[in-house]
């Protein structure tokens, strides 16, 4: 979050921030009229309790004066003042939960060099990898979702029968090139000094704000809940919606000291998160999905090393579909678009030839966002109490964190499926994926089971 004085010293460019980033439902004024009260409340406080230590004083001097009218007197106004005090007090408190609670409305404040823009049509477009040899493609490239039926390896009907819409069966050749890609890009990212953790799945709600998911984003994520008849009392968890949680998180309400930065942590975990889409090809198959495979990487680093930081997380990320090679193109996101808690935010999208949408590139296809890599500057690190000591004698200050995805597994998988597509309807192996899968070149498919798989005129 940000912290009260700086929204009190700079209300107009927290209101600049409010209105970029298109959020609704922060009422400023109150902000700034309830944080008002708070510190007269506090002032008024002081001064009653300095009055009150007065009183105290000149009661024992007036009993050792032999004055017991006067010292009956003090302790009657002992007493007020003791009375006043715990009302202001308690008001204080009760203020400081309310206005705690609207801060944590309150949007981070987007870089100076974040481009102004209201959506996704208003972000630019700053690299792209991959164009200039492509491989030659089948005529009519199958979409994933139907080559994966036919191949399979993607089952979206026996995923949506055993939990519900947006869940599927990765199967056989195709659960196989799952698990190659986690640990492609875990090998990956130990080449680049990532030192992995494997977080608890489950997080409960001060981890979620910690990250800024609670209170903003509750609706999407998955609450684990309590059964009316157990006797178990509600565990506030929920299912980890990205390892950026449990990870950030790991050193929440700690100092760190100088020495320890930066940390570069890894993570694969499975997520779980109600990913929006409009109907028809954008919610179709294995793009927006509510359980998914990711490698996250998170960052903790000095203040004045986090921009430069972010650069180098953007350029790990996109090693992997380097290595890959897969064609993708890198978007430097505008202030509407870039989320609640990012203080500057790239995407890296892949190409998906299988599908031709309309903000897709001129060779057709589509864009797939594999990777968020974002600055938080010190917005999480307030929230989650992360801070370090620049020296041993030094007050601790609140370090930056930044997390890139590393990148997310199921849209890789559709890219590799479409962009490594053959005119036979098999695709091949990427070259780096291969001795994950014992040296197999191609996925070909396996025969379906079932009675779905035979003919209708075989059938009984």
């Amino acid at each position: 979050m940000l912290s009260r004085q700086f929204v009190r010293e700079n209300p107009d460019t927290v209101r600049a921030a409010i209105e970029n980033k298109g959020v609704d439902g922060v009422d400023l004024d109150a902000i700034l009229d309830m944080d008002e009260e708070w510190r007269e409340l506090k002032a008024k406080g002081d001064e009653l309790r300095h009055e009150r230590n007065e009183v105290s004083d000149r009661i024992g001097e007036l009993k050792q004066e032999g004055k017991d009218e006067e010292a009956e007197e003090a302790i009657e106004r002992s007493q007020e003042l003791k009375d006043e005090l715990q009302d202001v007090e308690d008001r204080a408190d009760e203020l400081k939960a309310e206005l705690d609670a609207a801060m944590l409305e309150v949007p981070n404040v987007p870089d100076e060099s974040v481009p102004l823009g209201e959506d996704e049509s208003d972000n630019v477009e700053d690299h792209r990898w991959g164009f200039d040899d492509l491989r030659d493609l089948p005529d009519d490239v199958i979409p994933h979702y139907d080559l994966g039926e036919e191949l399979d390896i993607l089952d979206f009907e026996r995923g949506a029968k055993v939990t519900g819409g947006g869940f599927q069966f990765v199967k056989g050749e195709g659960a196989r090139l799952e698990h190659a890609l986690i640990q492609f890009m875990l090998d990956v990212h130990r080449e680049q000094d990532y030192v992995d953790v494997f977080p608890p799945i489950p997080v409960n709600s001060t981890s979620m704000e910690g990250t800024g998911q609670l209170p903003k984003f509750a609706e999407d994520a998955y609450r684990i809940g309590k059964d009316q008849d157990s006797d178990y009392e509600d565990d506030d968890l929920w299912l980890c919606p990205t390892a950026e949680v449990p990870v950030t998180n790991m050193y929440r309400d700690e100092i760190l000291l100088d020495d320890d930065l930066p940390i570069k942590h890894q993570a694969y975990t499975p997520n779980f998160r109600r990913e929006a889409g409009e109907h028809g090809t954008e919610t179709r198959g294995y793009v927006r999905v509510h359980q998914f495979n990711k490698v996250e990487l998170v960052n903790f680093v000095r203040p004045d090393e986090s921009d430069d930081r972010l650069q180098e997380l953007v350029r790990e990320a996109e090693e992997v579909l380097e290595r890959l090679g897969l064609p993708y193109r890198r978007l430097h996101m505008c202030t509407g678009d870039m989320g609640f808690a990012q203080a500057k935010k790239y995407d890296i999208e892949v190409w998906a030839p299988g599908d031709d949408m309309e903000d897709g590139p001129e060779v057709g296809g589509r864009w797939l966002e594999v990777s968020s890599a974002s600055n938080f500057q010190d917005f999480q690190a307030r929230r989650a109490g992360l801070r370090y000591r620049p020296e041993r004698h030094e007050s601790a200050e609140y370090i930056h964190t930044l997390n890139a995805s590393g990148l997310a597994v199921p849209r890789v998988l559709v890219a590799i499926m479409e962009y490594y597509q053959n005119d036979d309807g098999t695709v091949t192996i990427p070259e780096p994926l291969q001795p994950y899968m014992n040296g197999q070149e191609h996925i070909e498919g396996h025969e379906p089971v079932g009675e779905s798989a035979v003919g209708a005129g075989d059938r009984e």
